[in-house]
Parts: C-alpha cells; structure tokens; sequence
C-alpha cells in the first residue's frame, strides 16, 4: 500500500477554498470546502472502543491530520462525531450502516447471478396489467422483495458509508475483513449491485488514493479555470 503523506492535505484544502473557481467543484455547493477539526488520539481510541475494531490505518491518520470530516469527493467526507457520549458518522445515508457490527468482516460478494437476474426479470411490467391500481400493488409487492434482498444488513457488516453522490449514490468504507481498507460503490439505487472502487491499474481503491484521486483532480480543474478566467 502507498505511504499517504496527509501533513499538507489541510492546507491544500483551505488553499483551494480561497479561489472563486473552486465553487464550480462537484459538490462544493454541499461541502462548501469546509473541514472538521482533526479528532484527538484519544478520541479516536474512544471511537475504535465504541466500534470494536481498529480503523484502517490511512482513514485513521486523515481523521487525526486533516479532518473529522468535510471537504472531499462529491459532497464531501460524513464527519465522525460524538453525539450524547456515542460516536457516530453523518450524512445522507450514514444511518444505512450497522454500527454494532463494525467489527464483523465485510462480505465483499455481490449477489448470487441468478437470483439477481431472477429478481430482475420479474418485476411487474404496466402493459401487463388492466388497471394501474394492480400494477402499483404488484410494482409495491415487489419493490419489498427486492429491497429486502439488495439492501439486506448483512451485506454491509463490517463497513461504513462515508460519502453520498447525491440521487441516493453512496460510497462505503470497509473497516473489517480482508477488504478492510477499500471504498466501494454503492448504486443499488440504479438496480446495479455495490462494487469494489479500483485505481488505474484495476487494482482495489483504499481511502487515502480515494481521497487523493479527489483532490488532485480538483485543483487540476480549479487551476485550468482560474487561468481560463
């Protein structure tokens, strides 16, 4: 894994936040490139105590070098935050995550083909029904079905999501399990199954390249239009 040199990332941030440029970034409207104070060591023991597990090793030195949460990809990194004596993460989406199973390995493996495909091919089709109102049972029926076996619990033990795309899109992080480290897709909103986030190579994405990736990207894009404008 690359060695994440997170001492300058805060600066870069807050560097980037002063050019008019920067509120043309997606999501910068969200995030409005604001950044949570850095946790703590012991709050972040504290956090791992509540959790019962230890946070992967890039995701822990960005909480204690940069930020708690705030500006990042899309509309931004969900803070971690201590609420009424209990850690939890913020954000569209962050309640979808089980945070009495974090220590439990994440699955990684997506559903079974066939029951996939299955479930796909019967969902309930309007020119097939005579009245609208047994379509919407049917379509309900069968929304049910389908959310039950996409959106199961157990399919997203061990992980956490740690940022939202807008239109329901997710992005999780594995904490547990030999995944542990990676972000992955979520856009079962789409009827698409979660996937693992690769880099250029195809290889799996951990956090700190999920963030770096973000960040380069977006002073790339705020220096061109600076100097277009």
């Amino acid at each position: 894994m690359v060695e994440r040199d997170w001492a300058d990332v805060r600066k870069r941030i807050l560097g980037l936040s002063a050019l008019p440029a920067s509120q043309n970034v997606f999501g910068a409207l969200g995030h409005r490139w604001a950044l949570e104070a850095p946790l703590g060591e012991d709050e972040i023991v504290d956090l791992e105590g509540q959790i019962g597990v230890r946070l992967p090793s890039e995701y822990r030195d960005f909480l204690a070098m940069v930020a708690a949460g705030g500006a990042g990809p899309s509309y931004g990194v969900f803070p971690v935050r201590r609420v009424q004596g209990r850690w939890r993460w913020e954000g569209d989406g962050a309640d979808l995550a089980d945070l009495s199973r974090l220590a439990e390995p994440f699955p990684g493996t997506g559903l079974d083909p066939e029951v996939y495909e299955q479930l796909l091919a019967e969902c309930p089709e309007e020119e097939d029904f005579e009245e609208i109102e047994d379509f919407d049972t049917a379509m309900e029926t069968w929304d049910e079905r389908w959310e039950a076996v996409m959106f199961a619990p157990e399919r997203t033990t061990g992980a956490v999501v740690i940022c939202h795309h807008g239109c329901a899109q997710r992005d999780w992080l594995v904490l547990s399990g030999s995944h542990r480290g990676t972000v992955w897709s979520d856009p079962r909103v789409d009827d698409a199954d979660l996937k693992p986030l690769v880099d250029a190579e195809g290889r799996p994405l951990t956090f700190g390249g999920w963030f770096a990736n973000w960040l380069d990207k977006a002073e790339h894009d705020v220096r061109q239009a600076s100097l277009g404008s």
